[in-house]
């Protein structure tokens, strides 16, 4: 439990059964509160709501009252996010719903538990409900077609933002998974949007990205820093440079790559993020005035999704700038994920490095998803010695625990269906799902194995039914499609990593590729070229590259081939 938690007068109970058993001996609803350290507005609802001897009184007496942390416990955040956090829900001793606010001044919370007291002593647990997306139904299948692709980027045209950058004409995000399908697809897009992201949301004094802003104008950030955000951000803007060659590209992902080994760093591995500050008044604050403040603290938990996805970026980074530097914060904290929260293939999501028997729940999609995706791309980056020759091996075993206790009908929960609440219920994740996607077609490159394209196929297809409801959130659906229909750009090398002929292969301009340094199959001092499709039809250069100018005619003329060109 985070300390403003421990200062309110509230008596907080972990997530776990025993809270869950007093509601049912009771007979008292549960008060589920979702915080986060980072969450300025989560300490202001400690500090002015919980803390309110009235309030606090009455939680104590007519609720059990259970405090979350949402990056730890992200099942229960994904089950019961009312919007955004704080997320204040209310539920039966069984975990259904009985209603949720987000956050709740004094006044609002007297009103709040009036309503749902009465509401109690009305109907009791019948009043609860289970959100739509629990209740079993079975997720939209259908062919996957061309049509997807050409929806999301149809999707992305109708809601671009013209005049600042960007989807939508809220609050804007910096979506680096819709920007990197938008590199390869509508370029001009993707990079009006990483210039409005680096104009606007990037902390020029002390480095790194804030979380987003609420104005459509990119006005009004939230200050919060995650080291997920920053990681994908830093990729984005690597894989923008790889298309243009603009060191207005190249610089920011090296700045923010700065604040990740520097602010972030806890000398093994990243931390999680760093709070906006009480108040968030710090980051708004000129430069000067700040060196007078406390820095915003910083959460030193070791999350495995996200050291994973910082993993994937600095390796991405270092693949196309040989920055050797960024290469070895990347190994370090690869290195320490698979000693400290990898076994036999299951990922725990977390350790506190303040209590190392604290640790968090395994098999959860998104941590074998991105450790899939960083292993891969450290077997492309490093090569074969990569986590001491063992990175593919360990890649397999993860996605295997992934597939054996995660994929059925067809597709992905986000984690075991068991636990308190609704956590029993399974939830299919589209973007979880994608991102599992994405790793296991790497993977069955790689490795040659035609099972992971299989899975990978019968994911994809689980969700086709339903492409033409998705949006630019969800563009990356679009890759793994059209990844699927039409095949992975693969660039085999003889040479072992490093040479010129792999750092070549790396800096061709597709950031959907698979390169395979030190291949067994290709001669020593050539590249073999071929786009590999998951039903056979594979297309092969009809000869080897010698050189790096070699490589990129055979490159060219491939991919001309095959887009009819």
């Amino acid at each position: 439990m985070d300390e403003s938690a421990e200062r309110t007068r509230v008596e907080w109970h972990e997530w776990g059964p025993e809270p869950f058993e007093i509601a049912d001996r009771t007979g008292k609803p549960v008060l589920l509160s979702l915080s986060a350290t980072w969450c300025s507005w989560c300490h202001e609802m400690d500090g002015e709501t919980y803390s309110e001897p009235r309030i606090a009184a009455n939680v104590n007496d007519g609720f059990v009252p259970v405090r979350v942390d949402v990056d730890r416990h992200p099942r229960v955040r994904e089950r019961y996010n009312m919007g955004g956090f704080p997320s204040t829900v209310f539920l039966t001793p069984e975990g259904e719903q009985l209603t949720g606010a987000g956050y709740l001044g004094p006044d609002g919370m007297r009103q709040v538990i009036t309503s749902v007291r009465k509401l109690w002593d009305g109907k009791g647990a019948e009043a609860g409900r289970v959100p739509r997306s629990l209740q079993g139904e079975a997720t939209p299948a259908g062919e996957l077609t061309p049509q997807i692709e050409e929806q999301l980027l149809g999707a992305l045209h109708e809601t671009y933002d013209e005049r600042s950058g960007g989807w939508g004409t809220d609050a804007k995000f910096p979506m680096p998974r819709t920007i990197e399908f938008a590199l390869k697809r509508e370029r001009q897009q993707a990079l009006r949007t990483l210039d409005a992201v680096g104009a606007n949301l990037f902390d020029e004094h002390a480095g790194g990205f804030y979380r987003y802003a609420a104005g459509e104008d990119w006005s009004e950030p939230h200050y919060e820093k995650m080291l997920d955000t920053n990681a994908a951000i830093v990729r984005a803007f690597a894989n923008a440079y790889l298309y243009t060659g603009g060191e207005e590209y190249r610089q920011p992902a090296a700045d923010t790559i700065d604040y990740l080994t520097t602010t972030l760093w806890t000398g093994d591995a990243f931390a999680g993020s760093q709070s906006a500050g009480e108040g968030a008044s710090y980051y708004a604050r000129a430069a000067t005035e700040r060196e007078d403040a406390d820095e915003p603290s910083v959460d030193p938990t070791l999350f495995a999704d996200r050291n994973a996805l910082a993993v994937d970026a600095l390796l991405t980074y270092r693949a196309y700038t040989d920055d050797d530097a960024a290469g070895r914060f990347a190994e370090r904290a690869l290195d320490t994920l698979d000693a400290e929260l990898i076994a036999d293939g299951e990922v725990s999501h977390y350790r506190d490095p303040e209590n190392t028997d604290d640790v968090g729940e395994s098999l959860l999609l998104a941590d074998h998803a991105h450790t899939v995706a960083a292993l891969t791309t450290a077997r492309e980056v490093l090569g074969a010695d990569a986590l001491d020759g063992r990175a593919i091996e360990v890649a397999r075993r993860v996605a295997d625990a992934a597939i054996d206790e995660l994929h059925a009908e067809g597709s992905f929960r986000d984690g075991p269906a068991s636990g308190e609440g609704l956590l029993d219920r399974p939830l299919r994740p589209l973007d979880g799902n994608v991102e599992m996607v994405d790793a296991l077609l790497d993977l069955a490159v790689i490795t040659g194995e035609d099972r992971y394209h299989d899975v990978a196929r019968e994911t994809i297809e689980a969700f086709a039914g339903a492409w033409d409801r998705f949006g630019p959130q969800v563009a990356v659906y679009g890759s793994a499609a059209s990844r699927l229909l039409n095949g992975t750009l693969v660039i085999r090398v003889g040479n072992p990593a490093g040479s010129d002929l792999h750092r070549a292969a790396l800096r061709m301009g597709d950031h959907e590729k698979v390169v395979v340094p030190g291949a067994d199959d290709v001669a020593d001092g050539t590249a073999t070229v071929s786009i590999v499709t998951a039903d056979d039809a594979d297309a092969t250069a009809a000869d080897p590259a010698t050189t790096p100018g070699e490589l990129e005619t055979r490159v060219s003329d491939l991919t001309a081939d095959r887009s009819g060109e």
